[in-house]
């Protein structure tokens, strides 16, 4: 599978061109920012729809309990922040006034994981999917390009529930064709392979790609599962793809508590017991730098994956 990563893309902007184009064909969709939608890119929603878009400055719990009130008055509300302070300023409401009752609220997380960068530990989120993961009645997503994200957000707008959607602060290559249509709750074996079985999701995802390009000229097969819902996980996929290998590796953007990897090791450990390698943060806080730096810094990099992947095959 051939990707180019020197050609990339704003998957936020995408966010937001998609929030645009859903809100044209759904008056019941209105838009909530705190203070951040020239980052979130709700910004965009905000000048085609003024009357349905609110900025509720730096208070993410009252946006989310606004959202909440929206909700049970029959509107789509889609309620956007930076992921650290959505989930973690507001869990509260998150769980009691929008998760419990079960209201149609759409939770919008961006800049995700250590490639917020420059901006350090109090803003990299590390623990979000986990946070929303563990609440009933929550489907989480972490979309990997920009195709999928559009194709997540209108998904988000048919849904009937609350949804929780992750998006990265770095631009993302192309991955996904034209004739991809992003189906809830699937996951998707993008290559096959028999050697061992990554998977992952998000930014990291083409990472694993190039990865296993590089590892494929040295004779190493490996197969690439993408996970972009986290919850409900697909289980029925995944477990026959890890049946092939019986060797399994999780790569997220994310603390490996909590999020996909402790996803894949529950499934695992009920169904089929094997070895489950995790790549991720490792019960560690983010750091200011560089994206790429941080990324490779963390293990998460092509190259440093290479390297891990090639360890556990040959162990």
């Amino acid at each position: 599978m051939l990707i180019n990563k020197n050609d990339r893309k704003s998957m936020r902007s995408a966010f937001g061109k998609a929030l645009v184009e859903a809100g044209r064909v759904n008056r019941d969709i209105v838009v909530m920012d705190a203070d951040l939608a020239c980052s979130t890119q709700t910004q965009m929603f905000g000048k085609e729809f003024p009357d349905r878009f609110f900025d509720v400055g730096i208070a993410e719990q009252d946006m989310i309990a606004s959202a909440a009130g929206l909700a049970s008055a029959g509107k789509i509300p889609f309620a956007a922040s930076f992921a650290m302070f959505v989930t973690g300023r507001a869990y509260d409401q998150i769980r009691n006034s929008v998760a419990y009752p079960g209201f149609n609220v759409k939770i919008i997380g961006t800049h995700g994981g250590v490639t917020v960068g420059e901006d350090g530990a109090s803003h990299q989120a590390l623990e979000d999917v986990s946070l929303m993961r563990g609440i009933p009645n929550m489907a989480v997503i972490v979309p990997s390009d920009c195709r999928e994200c559009e194709q997540v957000v209108n998904f988000a707008v048919q849904y009937k529930g609350p949804v929780y959607i992750r998006i990265p602060r770095t631009s993302t290559c192309d991955i996904f064709g034209a004739d991809y249509n992003f189906e809830f709750p699937k996951a998707c074996i993008l290559e096959e392979g028999t050697d061992v079985s990554v998977i992952t999701n998000g930014e990291t995802l083409a990472e694993v790609i190039e990865a296993a390009n590089m590892l494929k000229e040295e004779g190493t097969s490996v197969q690439i599962v993408h996970v972009p819902v986290v919850k409900p996980l697909d289980k029925e996929t995944i477990l026959k793809a890890l049946s092939r290998t019986k060797k399994v590796i999780t790569v997220e953007n994310h603390s490996i508590i909590g999020g996909l990897g402790s996803a894949i090791c529950e499934l695992v450990c009920e169904n089929e017991p094997i070895p489950v390698h995790r790549i991720g943060t490792n019960d560690v806080f983010g750091q200011s730098g560089k994206w790429d730096y941080l990324l490779d810094f963390y293990g998460l990099s092509s190259q440093k994956l290479v390297k891990t992947i090639r360890q556990i095959v040959n162990k």
